[in-house]
């Protein structure tokens, strides 16, 4: 009898995890969704179309900016990197080509990373975009990018 009670425990504990596991999965793909879905409506369009308040809506407010451009070392505030923004010609009233693809997207509960690549003027620049999950909505908290060829 004990022997069939431990048995129907150990089954019953496998099949639950399974299912917890089938449900993190569920809430990742969901979450990798919501975060390609954020960065095609506000960070690749905002960006394009040169208009901060468009990237407002995914960026947190203390999102710092690192890497290199051209070999040269990158570091900004969110202000300052949206002030450039707002001060440059937008790729969309330049009339070259802009384009924003999405190479891949991990999440673990409430944090993620997002790989993408943005072509635009003459820069090829390759990024890592650190989310985080604040109040229901993914935001990202920090950007590296370097310009490759």
């Amino acid at each position: 009898m004990k022997t069939f009670l431990l048995t129907a425990f150990l089954c019953f504990g496998l099949l639950t995890s399974k299912a917890q596991k089938n449900t993190t999965m569920e809430n990742s793909k969901a979450d990798s969704t919501a975060i390609a879905q954020a960065l095609e409506d506000y960070y690749f369009k905002g960006i394009y179309e040169g208009n901060v308040n468009t990237l407002g809506n995914i960026f947190n407010p203390g999102t710092l900016l690192f890497g290199d451009v051209k070999g040269q070392p990158y570091a900004k505030t969110l202000d300052q990197y949206l002030d450039g923004v707002a001060h440059r010609q937008s790729p969309k009233d330049s009339d070259k080509p802009f384009k924003g693809d999405i190479l891949s997207i991990n999440t673990v509960n409430s944090i993620g990373v997002a790989q993408v690549m943005v072509k635009m003027y003459e820069f090829n620049y390759h990024e890592f975009l650190s989310f985080h999950k604040i109040d229901g909505k993914w935001l990202i908290v920090n950007k590296m990018i370097t310009d490759v060829n």
